[in-house]
């Protein structure tokens, strides 16, 4: 019997937890689109925990190989033996495997998903000649940014047609005032002055920023100001500076900052 987890806090926007748990009780994946920061995985940790389902997290990346994912055989004591992936791993064990920003890895990698999310829920592993059968409990779930989509980078339409589909966002202000004061303790009118601050700088997202102030960039200057750091610092190393590495461009989003926050 395993212990129980303290459910990890997540502040619904939609429908997204009851989409969540009928695609787990119908055996479906499911693929989750948002920006960075936005709650994603926040999200996914929260519903494992809630249908009590061990999670294996997986950050994809250009270089993540098949065997990174299935697995591969290993030298030890002189033998050879196979290694399970955390994806075979979380096949056998009835999990939940998550791929988060599935389209950095490359295609010939996300191929291996194919049989899994369809209705064949298996796992071939060709260097051993097993398939795993998935069980009823395990699911397939993978995110991605729409905001870094590329013809290199975009998902292939096979393999986007074999998932249920959901749209993440930033949360509205009264959504995000609430994840912010759970998250940190902050008051409600430093909380809501940082919330006014981020939407102004995500005003400027396509023009003069090449990303949006996240919800996680908001909740670590809240941190920061929580604890007692200097509230304008705060926000230049929490907010500012994560998202630009022109000198100018920092200094002109200070000044919004220094509006929004006060001197």
């Amino acid at each position: 019997m395993k212990n129980k987890k303290e459910l990890p806090f997540y502040q619904a926007q939609h429908n997204e937890i009851e989409l969540f748990e009928h695609a787990y009780s119908n055996q479906l994946p499911l693929l989750i689109k948002g920006p960075t920061g936005c709650g994603k995985t926040r999200f996914i940790e929260h519903m494992a925990t809630k249908l009590d389902r061990s999670l294996y997290t997986i950050a994809c990346h250009d270089d993540l190989t098949a065997a990174d994912l299935i697995g591969r055989h290993l030298i030890g004591d002189g033998e050879t033996y196979w290694h399970d992936g955390p994806l075979s791993k979380a096949v056998r064990e009835g999990a939940i495997c998550y791929l988060d920003e599935v389209v950095e890895a490359r295609k010939d990698t996300t191929v291996v998903l194919h049989p899994l999310s369809d209705d064949r829920r298996a796992l071939p592993i060709e260097r051993t000649g097993e398939v795993l059968k998935a069980p009823p409990e395990f699911m397939l779930v993978v995110s991605y940014n729409p905001g870094y989509q590329n013809l290199l980078k975009g998902m292939k339409p096979s393999t986007r047609q074999r998932f249920l589909s959901m749209r993440f966002d930033y949360p509205d202000i009264e959504t995000e005032n609430k994840i912010v004061q759970t998250e940190t303790g902050i008051d409600q009118a430093t909380s809501i002055n940082l919330i006014e601050l981020v939407h102004a700088l995500r005003v400027l997202k396509d023009h003069d920023l090449e990303e949006s102030a996240s919800t996680r960039l908001l909740v670590y200057a809240a941190t920061l100001i929580k604890s007692g750091f200097d509230p304008l610092e705060a926000c230049r190393a929490a907010i500012v500076e994560p998202l630009t590495d022109d000198e100018e461009t920092v200094m002109a989003l200070m000044e919004v900052v220094r509006a929004k926050m006060g001197d």
